[in-house]
């Protein structure tokens, strides 16, 4: 038998160090070839390391949250034959590091099943033996699920990777108890004193550096104007009605990346880049639009490169990409950098006002709020109309007031008149 080292691998880009995530194995479990052993995060993205080998794990080169640099020891591996370790310079096993799960967003694009929380669920059956204050490995979105089922996720018994509970499993374990109604009935009321402390590492960290950095280091001011979307959503139903089948549903985004194109021909200075060091503004001919999208681990901003060259129907294909990319964890650093001006909306949850942060070093972010019916006065007659808030933020330190007003007024006249949006 021998050992096989695995180090940290150069992930390219000058990066020298990166940050141990996860660990996805743990001492004593056996590999196999391609499997992944460990996230890891760089600035940009969080990325895999798999097993080159088969064999068993003999030693783990650090914990969660560890910054480790590149070629520094990640993982050591029990092997068939010498491997690639002299038995003299095979180093002392590390202690093995437990396995935590990601610190995740607490929204998932992923709906959960209940939109009620629901009465406590009964006692259920095969239920896993764990200790009261031990945190089984779930998402958020899995452990918002189990909340609005009265399901107490510790007594789940999960079946994905490191024993994670899953959707399904929640599912499984309800059906399971509904054969068994006559078990006692949780408390839902019950006093309780546990707490609970969460790492921030990987993506989660990333962000929280990012948005702080943005919040001291730009000038921000955020400006807001209601914009009737009547017509803009007619348009899209008709759109899809006649063409839905054949080039896929439309929906508001790619009106308003078309929207964001058409009314920077006359804002370029919102299409840029400051670089506060250098004092120098970099305005871009090319549209990069970042879309703020959610995923697992976290706030991510996928980019739909020259959506000044995109029809709407290329732009509603390739934002649908980026997001499911994003949200599998498959996005490319590529994939996840250089847009000169983003996009963000909550969707349903968009509330009615927001204040984007920037993405720096861009100048300029449009937030999206939700579409509710009001009734408004048109031409002397009070008419039910669809109305949207865009909350947008721009740095003052390169933006002036009035040419911000001036750029979200550009758009909602676009939108309120969608035939302008295709006129050259």
């Amino acid at each position: 038998m021998g050992t096989h080292v695995i180090k940290m691998p150069d992930i390219g880009e000058g990066i020298a160090e990166v940050e141990l995530s996860q660990w996805h194995v743990k001492v004593g479990d056996h590999v196999v070839e391609d499997q992944v052993l460990a996230d890891v995060m760089t600035d940009k993205a969080m990325v895999d390391i798999p097993s080159p080998v088969h064999g068993k794990v003999i030693a783990l080169g650090g914990q969660p949250g560890e910054v480790m640099a590149v070629g520094s020891v990640l993982i050591s591996i029990e092997v068939e034959g010498a491997g690639n370790l002299k038995e003299s310079a095979a180093p002392a096993p590390v202690k093995e590091a437990p396995v935590a799960p990601k610190v995740e967003a607490a929204v998932e694009s992923k709906p959960a099943a209940a939109t009620a929380p629901r009465p406590a669920a009964v006692c259920q059956g095969p239920m896993v033996a764990r200790e009261a204050d031990e945190r089984p490995l779930a998402s958020p979105a899995v452990r918002k699920h189990a909340l609005d089922l009265g399901i107490q996720l510790r007594l789940v018994r999960g079946s994905g990777p490191a024993g994670r509970v899953l959707h399904e499993d929640l599912e499984a374990y309800l059906a399971q108890g509904q054969s068994n109604a006559s078990a006692p009935v949780a408390a839902a009321y019950a006093q309780r004193n546990d707490e609970e402390q969460i790492q921030v590492i990987g993506m989660r960290r990333k962000i929280a550096q990012r948005m702080q950095d943005a919040t001291q280091r730009a000038a921000h001011f955020s400006y807001v104007e209601e914009i009737d979307v009547t017509a803009i959503e007619e348009l899209r139903a008709h759109l899809n009605e006649k063409h839905g089948a054949s080039r896929g549903k439309l929906t508001l985004l790619p009106f308003l990346v078309r929207a964001l194109v058409v009314a920077l021909r006359d804002f370029p200075q919102m299409n840029a880049r400051y670089d506060d060091e250098a004092q120098v503004i970099t305005r871009l001919g090319a549209v990069h639009v970042g879309v703020a999208t959610q995923s697992d681990v976290g706030l991510m901003v996928p980019v739909v490169r020259h959506a000044e060259a995109r029809s709407l129907w290329d732009s509603a294909a390739e934002i649908s990409r980026l997001a499911n990319a994003a949200r599998n964890g498959k996005a490319s650093r590529d994939e996840l950098s250089g847009s000169t001006i983003t996009l963000t909306s909550l969707g349903a949850l968009g509330g009615i006002v927001s204040t984007p942060v920037l993405n720096l070093p861009e100048v300029a972010i449009v937030g999206v709020n939700k579409i509710v019916e009001r009734p408004m006065v048109v031409k002397g007659q009070v008419v039910i109309r669809k109305m949207m808030n865009l909350s947008s933020s721009f740095d003052h330190r390169v933006v002036d007031g009035m040419d911000a007003a001036l750029f979200i007024q550009a758009i909602r006249g676009l939108l309120e008149q969608p035939a302008t949006l295709f006129v050259e």
